[in-house]
């Protein structure tokens, strides 16, 4: 059986070259970009992946908010009675 190019047991031909022919660049692409053609090409990468996200609907918002609101209520009621009763609880030890 063969296995896959790129698979562990079977490395590309291009991970088999010597570290000495492979080029190096300093800097890269940003030595050679000044700092606002940067800033707009960053800008650019975060339109496109805003793009990219899967926005909920009107319902799906709406039902995820409600839930974390009556979410909320029911941990604020819990740590209320449990304060409430460690405050009595500390009242009545102490005097």
């Amino acid at each position: 059986m063969t296995d896959a190019v790129g698979s562990i047991d079977m490395p590309d031909a291009e991970d088999e070259a010597p570290d000495s022919q492979k080029k190096t660049r300093k800097g890269g692409k940003r030595a050679k970009k000044g700092p606002l053609k940067r800033l707009a090409l960053f800008y650019r990468q975060i339109v496109a992946e805003l793009r990219k996200v899967v926005w909920p609907t009107r319902n799906q918002l709406t039902s995820y908010t409600s839930a974390v609101i009556v979410f909320v209520v029911v941990m604020i009621g819990l740590i209320t009675l449990i304060d409430y009763g460690l405050s009595h609880a500390a009242k009545y030890v102490f005097g």
